[in-house]
């Protein structure tokens, strides 16, 4: 490696000041929301079907709790990754959540302030790392809070990425005609177990510390699944926002994972250029020739997306009466093209807070078919409880 320093003088300088955020040119629809559930394979009737939702506590179509980045320009990493580190990488590394108690449905604005909270270089595989972390307040039309959430960037040297890239993984796994069908009744298993809670209650009382929630199962992933996953946020649909000026190269990107992604002046040119999903910093989630260059052996899926994943498999656990309060989410892998995502959980402890909340503890865990970790965490759930 030809330079292993780590300049992150300009990170230091971004600590604690707001930053400049992009706007909705139109309030969310009922369409953005379909979109986005629709994206991140949450197949909850609450968040698409009218009538369904119509039968609800909330009498019509309401967004799911993850549903707040999908309304940000940079999927909640901006503030995670402000600041020059010339010759530089990006991995979204993590975020944590807590959640008011607002919904979001159609005609709602979204906006959001974005801050840089901290850093700290550490030595890892990659040779010098920087860990940011900054907060994203989500807030709605009526300036109410709808959640805040702390993200993590992983910064490192461009040169880092290329020489770690693990040749064994270029294959995608073969799966057989059997054991896509077993999956397929997998993945069905726990939309049944949407269906079957339905509109009813989960009762505090009904838990029991120890319990295990149901497997979640989806994939394998690939390229289609992820730019599925890629489009259901607003930002990547042309003219959507007001989008702001922003210089990838500026923040350290290099040659093919640098130029114009969501620039608003070449929007108005050349449009593709500007799209994420084939040039840019992010097109390593969808071409493995670029993926490989910043350390991923195949295509990969998005952080945010793996964030959403762990709030719609804990709140749809916890059902419409049910609330998710906070979460941690800790990635430790990526979903890699040709991979299935595996969740499970399993009930910690139960308290009741200052405020009367019947409150559970949970400890998530997310994996590939082979074990691998790829996303460890907690989560608080707000459950019912029967007088």
């Amino acid at each position: 490696m030809t330079n292993r320093i780590l300049d992150c003088s300009d990170v230091e300088r971004q600590i604690g000041k707001v930053l400049a955020s992009s706007s909705l040119r139109e309030p969310i629809s009922n369409n953005d929301i379909r979109r986005w559930v629709h994206g991140m394979h949450y197949a909850n009737l609450l968040h698409f079907d009218p009538d369904y939702a119509a039968a609800s506590k909330w009498g019509r179509i309401v967004a799911p709790q993850s549903f707040p980045v999908a309304a940000d320009d940079s999927n909640g990493a901006t503030p995670a990754c402000a600041g020059h580190i010339p010759n530089s990488h990006l991995l979204f590394g993590g975020d944590e959540w807590w959640f008011e108690n607002v919904p979001v449905v159609s005609g709602d604005f979204i906006a959001n302030e974005r801050i840089p909270f901290d850093y700290t270089v550490k030595e890892t595989s990659l040779g010098p790392t920087c860990f940011q972390r900054g907060d994203n307040f989500y807030r709605n039309q009526n300036g109410e809070l709808i959640a805040k959430q702390r993200s993590t960037g992983i910064r490192y040297l461009a040169e880092a990425g290329t020489q770690s890239v693990n040749a064994d993984e270029f294959e995608e796994p073969d799966w057989s005609d059997e054991e896509l069908a077993a999956l397929e009744e997998r993945k069905f298993a726990w939309v049944q177990e949407l269906h079957d809670l339905g509109h009813g209650e989960r009762w505090w009382d009904d838990v029991e510390v120890g319990a295990v929630l149901p497997e979640r199962v989806f994939g394998p992933h690939s390229v289609a699944s992820f730019t599925t996953e890629w489009r259901s946020f607003i930002v990547s649909i042309w003219g959507t926002m007001n989008v702001r000026k922003l210089d990838m190269a500026g923040l350290g990107f290099v040659g093919d994972m640098a130029g114009y992604e969501h620039d608003p002046d070449m929007l108005k040119i050349n449009p593709t250029l500007t799209d994420g999903a084939y040039y840019g910093p992010s097109r390593g989630h969808l071409f493995p020739k670029y993926a490989r260059r910043i350390g991923m052996p195949r295509a990969y899926g998005y952080g945010a997306s793996m964030g959403a994943w762990v709030i719609d498999y804990v709140a749809g656990w916890a059902g419409e009466h049910g609330r998710l309060v906070h979460s941690v989410a800790n990635y430790r892998g990526p979903a890699l093209t040709g991979d299935v995502t595996i969740q499970t959980a399993e009930v910690t402890g139960k308290s009741i807070d200052a405020d009367g909340r019947a409150l559970v503890e949970l400890k998530h865990r997310m994996t590939n078919q082979k074990g691998t970790a790829m996303c460890t965490g907690t989560a608080t759930v707000h459950l019912p409880k029967r007088k």
